[in-house]
């Protein structure tokens, strides 16, 4: 009995430990709306918090801002007349309503994430940590990279001063 005991605490833990874990899949956005698959970000519960592991090519080289967004979409919208790539992600997620763009590790949106590191050769492979992040909390929204850096502040240039939306990933159930 004490076996069988075991072994279903074993099963059990496994179990949990793999709903602790997702991939999402994540494409380039263009101007007109279409997306490419570029590869993918693992994301992995631990007890730092939410580690990212990006899998990406196809990016331009340099720092990019790296954020969960609110909603579950990297359709296009239209704003003042113009396609938005990735639009439909909304903006960054911000349960708390602070309205304020900060560190991961500190206040401001909770979807604000450490910047993302694209090498010479257009890949993205250096993970990164989100320390305030667990699974849940990002299930059911998207995952965005920006063109050029992130320096976690609202100033000079809001949000970070990131430019456009150029990738984009739903982030399942």
């Amino acid at each position: 009995m004490k076996r069988l005991s075991l072994l279903c605490g074993l099963v059990l833990a496994s179990a949990g430990a793999a709903a602790a874990e997702a991939t999402v899949n994540v494409s380039s956005l263009d101007a007109q709306g279409a997306m490419t698959p570029i590869g993918s970000v693992r994301l992995v519960e631990t007890r730092f918090g939410l580690a990212l592991y990006p899998n990406l090519r196809g990016l331009q080289p340099g720092l990019h801002g790296f954020h969960v967004h609110e909603n579950p979409s990297c359709a296009a919208s239209e704003a003042d007349g113009k396609k938005v790539p990735g639009g439909g992600a909304g903006g960054h997620y911000d349960p708390e309503g602070t309205k304020k763009h900060g560190e991961p590790w500190g206040t401001g949106h909770l979807g604000d994430l450490p910047p993302l590191y694209v090498m010479a050769d257009g890949t993205a492979t250096t993970p990164v940590l989100a320390p305030r992040l667990k699974l849940s909390d990002v299930r059911n929204r998207s995952l965005m990279v920006h063109a050029g850096g992130d320096n976690h502040a609202d100033h000079p240039a809001p949000l970070g001063g990131g430019g456009a939306r150029v990738a984009c990933g739903v982030i399942g159930a």
